[in-house]
């Protein structure tokens, strides 16, 4: 395959996806959606239709192929080097009271809508399954080290463990994981009507969570705290995903794993991360920023990396 038909047939993966990004970035520029859409509709994904699709992708899938437990140990191994890499990095070039913000949008990436997303697009019943599955352990990883790391720097603020822990087994993703292995494990079949209007309902994810992540792009915010806001867009967009995919490749992954990995570390910065540095008094205004910079950089380098991976015969 020459290089002009392989970065075609790789922006016919990428374009689909941020192509909606940037359609709600424009929706919300003429006014025709606005913040209370936005709540509203995040919250229907979040409750209701990502839940659907994930247990609706695990149940479909062969768990034989999908639940590889390598993959899984390797990614929790690579979220917590990055973690740390991002600190050290904090902990040398950022300022005191910023620390817990920049590292959080270096390592905490949009895995559930954008990786997701992508993950479909290139690789489709299995990407989504074994997405769906990876998602399990990339709230579990990403909600514990943010809140860590948040509130060590932030005076006078702990860790409530409890509450996290409460929170995480709460989450309607990691429910829908926990209910969807056994009922594939068990190859129990529900009825075709149920599957059909599940589909149905699921299939409104990720245009409308795409959608608010492009509306929820503000211009505005990128006008302060420039420097710090990229530095940490660089290493979440950059610096993270080549050396997480080259530590992966090393180790002898290749093919659909590779790509999903990469897809995952490459996802921009979660919208999450936002809300979890106000509530716990963080610079929320930093976080907006890297948000919309790794937002607006992602169609970019996401496409750009799949470019070179597909050409090199990796992925």
């Amino acid at each position: 395959m020459d290089l002009i038909s392989l970065f075609q047939q790789t922006l016919e993966t990428t374009l689909p996806v941020f192509a909606m990004v940037f359609i709600g970035l424009g929706l919300r520029k003429v006014g025709w959606i606005d913040d209370t859409f936005v709540n509203t509709a995040s919250a229907l994904v979040f409750k209701a239709t990502l839940p659907t699709l994930v247990f609706l992708s695990i149940i479909k899938a062969d768990l034989n192929t999908s639940l590889n437990f390598h993959l899984l140990v390797f990614y929790l191994f690579a979220t917590l080097a990055s973690f740390f890499l991002a600190w050290l990095w904090a902990r040398w070039r950022v300022t005191h009271e910023d620390r817990g913000v920049y590292v959080q949008g270096a390592f905490r990436g949009n895995c559930g809508i954008v990786g997701l997303a992508l993950a479909a697009n290139l690789y489709g019943d299995f990407g989504l399954s074994s997405g769906s599955i990876l998602l399990g352990l990339v709230i579990l990883s990403y909600n514990a080290l943010s809140v860590i790391i948040l509130t060590a720097y932030q005076a006078g603020r702990s860790p409530e463990w409890r509450r996290i822990l409460k929170d995480i087994l709460r989450n309607p993703l990691i429910l829908s994981v926990f209910a969807a292995i056994p009922v594939a494990w068990l190859n129990l079949q529900l009825p075709d009507w149920i599957l059909t209007s599940g589909d149905y309902f699921a299939s409104l994810t990720l245009p409308l969570a795409l959608l608010c992540i492009g509306a929820t792009v503000s211009f505005n915010a990128l006008r302060s705290d420039s420097s710090t806001a990229f530095s940490s867009a660089l290493m979440k967009m950059v610096v993270l995903p080549t050396l997480c995919t080259t530590a992966a490749w090393a180790l002898g992954f290749s093919g659909a794993e590779l790509g999903l990995m990469f897809l995952f570390f490459a996802s921009p910065t979660a919208a999450a991360s936002f809300v979890m540095a106000k509530a716990l008094g963080g610079n929320d205004r930093l976080a907006a920023n890297i948000i919309a910079i790794t937002t607006l950089m992602a169609s970019i380098t996401i496409t750009l990396g799949v470019f070179v991976l597909k050409g090199v015969g990796l992925i």
